[in-house]
Order: structure tokens, then C-alpha cells, then sequence
């Protein structure tokens, strides 16, 4: 998994580059064949297309290291997490400071852009460089996360297996003063960075064509409010899973610094690429499009909402909850005297709004999102839909998850639930 998937990466970064988003295959399966394919089809091309450079490390890692400065010290309220084991049921404090971060650095890219200070448009021309100083970043990072974390004795739920340890991590809260790491790569630096990419595509055709097509602006819409919806309800996430209990290591750090935005963007680079190659701009009817986009506010309404109710219901009962007038604040975003069943274990279960029609709401709109990130490329190539096929194994899996250990620890109660809730993703369907 650690080297597989930047190997998958180069390959269908090649393929974005050189093959109009085609899937390219060896001439015969041979040993020699195939030797000859990885050498002078992928890592020749690696090194001449996406090879590190000094302005591909200015403009990634000065990213980081701006947005981890502003994660620092820009204002926003401070919201407790959920209580630790780690820390005998102490909780830490956020600094939820996403949406000022986020708006300030919408203004002061776009001002950077216009003056000419840093053309957005140099993030699609040197992509594949970005792309290999982001995956040596995630390597770099997780290797400093585990090492001082060992150092410093903050070493927790360790296998003893050094490989597995370093892939899950060795510690669950690495901090700098109050900046807390695994938030910080979560939130500050995959959402925005698919953002500038998909932004970066649309300004680069403009400047081509005077115009931007229907396709790309639609990616560009997508990721905003995807981008968005990280920033503007960040006090949620201090009381997610992830947060609260999974390991800072390669698993998180790594999807998180290259995989998020060097692998959900392809839509976007697909459709950059394919016109760059072919000089064909990849339209669809007006119907198509205006359905699709229909489609992806419909979806995005239940994404936003189904996050909104689930996490606000959970601050509600951690007594974290602080009502904020973040844009956009959609109706049926909070539950007002929810319902819900209670577990001997005291948890709540809850079984209003949407949580009260199917036990994944989120999940389900999230899938919708990411298929029309597909459908408005067309047929021309699988990599857009890569993001839809990968999210749907793995949300399959934390689904089968995490109903297995809801039914074990919850016993009776996890029954009454799923009588109450019986679809797990569509109504009366599955």
C-alpha cells in the first residue's frame, strides 16, 4: 500500500499526461515486455514531466507551511474534543479557525493571481512535480510524526510490528503549541489543494479559449463546496472518529498531504489534459449539464444537512455545540428536539431528520457527488470515475465495519435501531 499507490499515481498521472486519460498496457506479458513498459512508459516520463523542481517545492510546501501558519493564528472559536482514554477522559481544545483561514485565503490567492505576483494557472502547469513533492512530503511528515513521537515516549496502542506502526501510526494527538497535526492535514491542506487545482484548470482555459466550459466549471463548483463544507462546519470534526481515534501515521498523513488531492482532481486535469492534447473541448447538451448540476446541489443539500444534524447532535450532547452563521447555513441543517434510542452504555443513537430514513445519509449523498465528478467528463476515460470506484470500496468497508462493531457493542439496542432504521444507504432499496 505505501508504495503501490504513489506507483498507481505516476501510472495514471502518465495517463492523464501522455494518453488522453487512457488505460496503456505493455505490448506482450513478458517478462522483458514488461520491464521495457515500466521503464520507458512510466518512469522515463516520470522523469521528465514530473521530476521535483524548485518551483514545484516553492509552490506546494510554501502552501503548507502557509496554511499551517494561518491554522496558527487566525481567529476562531475553540471547541473541546470528546473525552480521551489516552488522557484518563481529559479533552483537548480545537482551534476551529478554518473559515476565516479560508475566506482570507480565497481573497489573497485571487489578489496574488490578478497582480501577477503568482499566476494560479503555474498549479496546472507544473502538476506532476507538485504531485511528487506532496507524495515525498507525505513520506517526510509521517516519518517525523512517528520518530519524535517515539522520542518524546507518546507512543500509544503499539503493535510492535514496525512496518504496521509506521503505515497506522504511533500516536494519536501530535501537536506543535496548539496547533493540532492531524486536524491541521485534514481540514487545511487535501480540501483547499483540490480546490486551486480544479481553479487552476479553469483559469489556464480561460486563458486558451477566452471562455470556460460548462464541465469545468462544474468541477470547480464541486470542490468548492466540498472545500467548503470542510471549513465552515470545522467544529464538528474534533468530535469525528478520525479524530478522536485513529493514529496520526502514512495512512492518514499521506491520503491527506497527496492522495485527497492528487487523486480527486482527475476530473478535472482529465478534462485540462484532454484539451491541451487534442485541442477538443469536451462539452455535453445543455439538459446533461444543467441535470448534472441539479444533480450535484441535490446531493450536496443532503451531504451538508446529514453532516450538519449527525455532528451538531453529537456537540449537543458533549456540550460542544456552538451555533455559527458559516455560509451557506441550509434549512434541516439542525434537529430541534431530536429522537433517538439510548444504550445501556448510555450512548445515543439517534433516529431523526435524515439519520432517521437510513443509517448513511452522508455516505449516500457523498456517492452521488463523487459519480457526477465523472459523468460531467463523459465516457472518454475511467480515471474520473477512479475517486467514485475507490470512495465506494472503501465506505463498503467502513459500513461493514462499523455495523459488526455497533452490533457488538450495542447487543439489543443496535437491534431496536436497525428496526427503527432499516436501510443503510436508499430507502426501501438497499
Amino acid at each position: 500500500m505505501m508504495l503501490g499507490f504513489p506507483c498507481l499515481m505516476y501510472y495514471f498521472w502518465v495517463s492523464l499526461e501522455y494518453h488522453q486519460g487512457k488505460i496503456y498496457l505493455p505490448t506482450a506479458f513478458t517478462k522483458d515486455a514488461i520491464v521495457q513498459f515500466v521503464l520507458e512508459e512510466v518512469v522515463a516520463k516520470v522523469k521528465e514531466g514530473a521530476a521535483p523542481t524548485w518551483v514545484a517545492t516553492k509552490i506546494y510546501m510554501g502552501f503548507v507551511l502557509y496554511s499551517a501558519i494561518c491554522a496558527y493564528v487566525m481567529p476562531g472559536p475553540f471547541i473541546n474534543g470528546l473525552p480521551l482514554p489516552s488522557l484518563k477522559g481529559g479533552k483537548l481544545q480545537y482551534h476551529c479557525n478554518g473559515l476565516s483561514y479560508w475566506y482570507f485565503t480565497l481573497a489573497f490567492s485571487a489578489i496574488l493571481h490578478v497582480t501577477g505576483m503568482f499566476r494560479l494557472t503555474s498549479i496546472i502547469e507544473n502538476f506532476g512535480s507538485i504531485m511528487t513533492i506532496a507524495i515525498m512530503w507525505g513520506f517526510t511528515m509521517t516519518a517525523l510524526v512517528n520518530g519524535i513521537a517515539v522520542l518524546m515516549g507518546k507512543t500509544h496502542r503499539m503493535s510492535g510490528n514496525v512496518i504496521y506502526d509506521f503505515f497506522m501510526g504511533v500516536c494519536l494527538n501530535p501537536r506543535i503549541g496548539k496547533l493540532d497535526l492531524k486536524m491541521w492535514a485534514e481540514t487545511r491542506v487535501p480540501w483547499p489543494v483540490l480546490f486551486f487545482l480544479s481553479v487552476s484548470c479553469a483559469l489556464k482555459q480561460y486563458e486558451l479559449n477566452g471562455s470556460i466550459s460548462g464541465p469545468v466549471a462544474f468541477m470547480v463548483l464541486a470542490h468548492f463546496l466540498y472545500c467548503n463544507a470542510c471549513q465552515k462546519g470545522e467544529e464538528c470534526i474534533p468530535t469525528s472518529w478520525d479524530i478522536f481515534y485513529e493514529k496520526d501515521g502514512f495512512m492518514l498523513i499521506f491520503w491527506n498531504m497527496a492522495g485527497v488531492p492528487f487523486t480527486y482532481c482527475y476530473a478535472s486535469i482529465y478534462l485540462m489534459k484532454y484539451e491541451l492534447t487534442t485541442g477538443v473541448t469536451i462539452t455535453h447538451s445543455w439538459a446533461y449539464t444543467v441535470g448534472l448540476f441539479i444533480t450535484l446541489l441535490f446531493a450536496y443539500y443532503i451531504f451538508d444537512t446529514g453532516n450538519s444534524q449527525k455532528n451538531r447532535f453529537r456537540m449537543e450532547q458533549n456540550g460542544s455545540y456552538v451555533a455559527r452563521a458559516a455560509f451557506p447555513q441550509l434549512p434541516y441543517g439542525h434537529i430541534k428536539n431530536p429522537t433517538y434510542i439510548k444504550t445501556e452504555h448510555g450512548n445515543l443513537l439517534l433516529t431523526s431528520g435524515w439519520w432517521g430514513i437510513v443509517r448513511k445519509p452522508h455516505y449516500t449523498a457523498d456517492l452521488i457527488q463523487s459519480l457526477s465528478w465523472g459523468l460531467i467528463t463523459g465516457a472518454g476515460s475511467f480515471l474520473p470515475y477512479f475517486y467514485f470506484c475507490f470512495f465506494l470500496c472503501v465506505l463498503t468497508h467502513r459500513v461493514t465495519r462499523d455495523m459488526e462493531r455497533c452490533a457488538k457493542k450495542y447487543g439489543k439496542d443496535w437491534d431496536r435501531y436497525c428496526e427503527k432504521v432499516p436501510y443503510i444507504f436508499v430507502p426501501y432499496v438497499f
